[in-house]
């Protein structure tokens, strides 16, 4: 049987353990930033572009972007520039570009840095919310640990310390995936997890594709016995369920609908958010292939599973590839996800969120690169620690063990990928053909 949600001797030492979560992950990626990220503005700096954009009253930049960006991932459509990566982390900086009066003037890799607490904050939260609905028997502790391996223990970390544009929306990415796990568990916060959901769309399309998981928890929440474990759709009220769907959707729908307006209006299509129209090298095989295909499916699996660091490599003791280290090295202990102890229809539920939000980066036409590791994981981390979580394991020597090499690795990507002197550790294909080391 769950457990009450809410204990009311409990709540304020819930948000102390996340705000000291969000303290202690925010300072150490600070302390692992490169200077300059902190002290001027990235050289990727187009969600500050883009603000500034809006705030001249264009969606296009009114010109070409600044040299300094060497036109990396811009959009040329009808003799105009545009940004076309989801626009909200644009929406988080204007009124620093506000306030700034000038793009060049706006730190965003420090403001970017700023939020990086957030997301091992809001999953603690999470993690809390299913050990207190008795999904879990996760203690206190654990969940606490389970947070700070998330920042510290996978890709996470390399990637909140680099603040261009493709990494700080992994960061507020994952902010969101976070948000929606806590605001799904028990149906509790529909409107949250819509306009959670939402926004991730709006920052990281694949999160757009994590509904399964509020869908589950607002069936179970819906069903008259009140029971826990399985539910039979007869025991389901149709009415408390419609409720709780309509007030996810609400939101979830508003944020589409807003972003399908500013697709029309920079490109007269909707549903054209311009990636596939991206000014880029590799153009000719999203034109051939499209954007998203099973064409890409097993360069992207090689990554994920088998991209191994070179050995026997002149100037250094082993180079990764750039497009990024197998999963399973960066943070091994996500092999405990397939290895549960049990598997409630809860953590089916998460399984299943997890494959839909995997599934997109998994067929897309770009592994990552350049990446220390499959960056596009930042997804769906979340929810595979949710499964860490839910499978109810015993977390012993054998997984702190495997913990500690997971930090250690990504500890070594934080403070040297894209690096002054460090170069020598990476190998960058221009062509992104090379996946495996060169015989």
């Amino acid at each position: 049987m769950d457990r009450p949600l809410e204990r009311p001797d409990d709540r304020s030492r819930r948000w102390l353990f996340a705000a000291a979560i969000y303290t202690l992950v925010t300072v150490v990626c600070l302390a692992t930033t490169a200077r300059e990220r902190l002290t001027t503005h990235t050289p990727f700096n187009h969600f500050a572009l883009l603000a500034d954009a809006w705030l001249h009253g264009r969606l296009d930049l009114g010109g070409p972007p600044p040299a300094y960006t060497g036109n990396n991932d811009f959009v040329m459509w009808g003799g105009k520039h545009y940004v076309s990566f989801p626009p909200f982390p644009a929406v988080l900086l204007l009124p620093a570009v506000k306030l700034a009066g000038s793009v060049e003037r706006v730190r965003d890799g420090q403001i970017f840095a700023l939020f990086t607490g957030l997301a091992p904050a809001l999953l603690y939260l999470g993690l809390d919310a299913l050990a207190r609905a008795g999904r879990t028997g996760r203690s206190e502790r654990e969940n606490v640990l389970l947070s700070l391996l998330f920042a510290f223990g996978t890709v996470y970390w390399f990637s909140a310390v680099q603040g261009t544009v493709w990494f700080a929306a992994h960061v507020v990415g994952a902010a969101l995936a976070a948000l929606y796990l806590f605001a799904s568990v028990g149906a509790a916060h529909p409107i949250l997890a819509g306009f959670a959901i939402g926004l991730g769309f709006a920052t990281r399309t694949p999160l757009g594709f994590a509904f399964p998981l509020f869908m589950y928890e607002a069936v179970r929440a819906s069903a008259r016995s009140g029971a826990s474990g399985r539910v039979r759709l007869a025991d389901v009220d149709a009415r408390a369920l419609a409720k709780k769907l309509a007030l996810f959707a609400a939101p979830a729908a508003a944020v589409l609908g807003v972003l399908l307006w500013y697709n029309a209006a920079r490109f007269g299509d909707p549903f054209e958010f311009g990636h596939r129209l991206l000014a880029i090298t590799w153009r000719a095989r999203i034109e051939r292939w499209g954007l998203f295909s099973y064409h890409y499916l097993g360069r992207n699996l090689g990554v994920i599973l088998t991209s191994l660091p070179y050995a026997g490599v002149s100037g250094a003791p082993f180079q990764i590839n750039a497009h990024g280290l197998a999963l399973w090295i960066t943070t091994p202990l996500y092999a405990w996800v397939l290895w549960p102890r049990r598997t409630p229809p809860s953590f089916w539920a998460v399984a299943l969120t997890a494959a839909c939000v995997a599934l997109p980066s998994l067929l897309y036409q770009n592994s990552g690169w350049i990446q220390f590791g499959y960056r596009f994981s930042n997804d769906f981390a979340v929810f595979l620690f949710a499964l860490l979580a839910l499978g109810r394991r015993r977390l012993g020597g054998f997984f702190w063990a495997f913990a500690v090499i997971s930090v250690l690795v990504n500890a070594f990507g934080a403070v040297t990928f894209q690096r002054d002197g460090y170069g020598r550790f990476y190998f960058v294909d221009p062509t992104q053909k090379i996946l495996h080391q060169p015989d």
